[in-house]
C-alpha cells in the first residue's frame, strides 16, 4: 500500500514538470492532490499589501511549475497578495479562484478532502503549514516571514485515507 502511495506522489511531482508516469497496475487512485502555497513577496508591510517585482515574478513561475497539474480548483485568501499569487495560474487554466476564510481552515481541509480534486490554496505564512497539518501532511518547521516565500508543499490524499506530504521549492530564492 505504502508503494502505491509513493508511486501516486511521484506521479503528481512527475505532472508538475510536464512528465506523465502511468499509475501501477492494480493501483488505486489517487482521491486528490493538494498544492499549497504562501503568496509570494509583497511590496510594504500594511494590511492588504500587493506584490513586489519578484513576487509577481514568483506568481508566473508558480503558474508554469504547475500548469500541467491537473489542478481544478483554486483557492485563496481575500487579500491583494493571495489573490495576485493565485490570478497567473487562474488564467492560465480559465479556472475562477474561489476565497476561503482563513480562520475557517478546518471547514476548507474537509472540503478539500471530500472535493476529490486537485486544488491549490494560496495562504500564509502562519495558515499554510496549519492547512498542511489538518490535511494529515508534515508542515515542517515554521515559515520565516520575513524572507522564505518559495515552499510548494504537495499533499496527496489517498483513497485509503493515506496521506503523503511533500515539500517542494519553487521560483528564485
Amino acid at each position: 500500500m505504502r508503494q502505491k502511495a509513493v508511486l501516486s506522489v511521484l506521479s503528481s511531482l512527475l505532472l508538475m514538470l510536464g512528465m506523465v508516469l502511468p499509475p501501477p497496475a492494480n493501483a488505486e487512485p489517487t482521491t486528490a492532490a493538494i498544492f499549497l502555497v504562501r503568496h509570494a513577496e509583497k511590496v510594504e508591510d500594511s494590511e492588504d499589501p500587493e506584490l513586489s517585482g519578484d513576487g509577481h515574478q514568483r506568481a508566473q513561475a508558480l503558474a508554469y511549475a504547475l500548469k500541467d497539474a491537473g489542478i481544478e480548483q483554486i483557492y485563496s485568501t481575500d487579500y491583494r497578495r493571495t489573490r495576485d499569487t493565485a490570478n497567473p495560474i487562474a488564467v492560465l487554466l480559465q479556472a475562477p479562484v474561489e476565497f476561503y476564510d482563513p480562520l475557517e481552515l478546518a471547514t476548507l481541509a474537509d472540503r478539500l478532502r471530500q472535493s476529490g480534486q486537485n486544488a491549490l490554496v494560496v495562504g500564509h505564512s502562519n495558515t499554510t503549514p496549519e492547512l498542511v497539518a489538518l490535511l494529515g501532511g508534515d508542515p515542517g518547521t515554521e515559515i520565516d516571514e520575513e524572507s522564505e516565500y518559495d515552499r510548494l508543499y504537495v499533499v496527496t490524499l489517498g483513497t485509503d485515507g493515506e496521506v503523503i506530504s511533500v515539500l517542494l521549492r519553487y521560483g528564485r530564492n
